[in-house]
C-alpha cells in the first residue's frame, strides 16, 4: 500500500502552499489527499508582494477538487500531514472535525508541514507550546501567545513539525519536510 499524506485546506488557501507540496510529494512517491470543510471545488488564491503595499496583495488562484470532507477523514490512513496558508487557516481553525484531525497527528507524533498562515490551525490545537516554529512574519505574535518560540527563517524543524514563513521559502521548507517523512514514512 502507498504512504499516504493529507493536506488539509479550504477556500482563499495560498495555491502555491497547496499546489507545491501537493505534486513535490506526489513526485517523491506519496498518496495526496486533499481534505476540506466539504468535498467540492476549492477556490484558491494567490498572495504576491508589490512595491508600495504595506501587506501581500490578494488575486484569484487556481481551483481544484477537494477528495474529502474533514468529517471522512480517517487520520491513522496518513503518514503525515500538511497544513498550507492563505486565509482559509483563518477560518478552519473554528472547525472542530479539522481540530480533532489535526490533534491526532501531534498525539501520534507523525510528520507536520505547516507554512505561512497554517500554524495559526496548530496553535488552536494547543501543539505549539514549548516548540520552536516559524511563520508568516505578521504571525510573531500570535506563535508567541500559543507559547512557541519564533524564529523569522525560511524552515524550522522541531522534531516532527517543520514550519516554513511562506511560498517563497518552498525548497527549504519541502527539503526539510521531506528528510523527516522519510525517516519516519518513506515512501511505499
Amino acid at each position: 500500500m502507498t504512504t499516504r499524506i493529507l493536506i488539509v485546506t479550504g477556500d482563499a488557501a495560498e495555491s502555491l502552499e497547496v499546489l507545491y507540496p501537493y505534486q513535490r510529494l506526489r513526485e517523491e512517491g506519496y498518496e495526496v489527499h486533499i481534505a476540506a470543510p466539504t468535498r467540492k471545488t476549492l477556490r484558491f488564491v494567490v498572495h504576491d508582494f508589490e512595491p508600495g503595499y504595506d501587506t501581500y496583495t490578494e488575486k484569484p488562484g487556481y481551483t481544484w477538487p477537494a477528495d474529502l470532507a474533514f468529517s471522512e477523514v480517517e487520520p491513522s490512513r496518513y503518514a503525515a500531514v500538511v497544513v498550507p496558508g492563505g486565509r482559509a487557516p483563518e477560518y478552519l481553525r473554528n472547525d472542530p472535525e479539522l481540530r480533532k484531525i489535526l490533534k491526532s497527528f501531534f498525539d501520534a507524533d507523525k510528520p507536520v508541514a505547516q507554512i505561512c498562515h497554517g500554524p495559526l490551525l496548530t496553535a488552536a490545537v494547543g501543539a505549539l507550546d514549548g516548540r520552536r516554529v516559524t511563520a508568516y512574519p505578521a504571525l510573531e505574535l500570535d506563535m508567541q501567545a500559543a507559547g512557541a518560540t519564533f524564529q523569522d527563517t525560511e524552515a524550522v524543524v522541531d522534531g516532527t513539525l517543520v514550519s516554513s514563513r511562506a511560498w517563497p521559502d518552498h525548497p527549504t521548507w519541502m527539503r526539510e519536510f521531506l528528510q523527516v517523512l522519510r525517516t519516519k514514512n518513506p515512501p511505499t
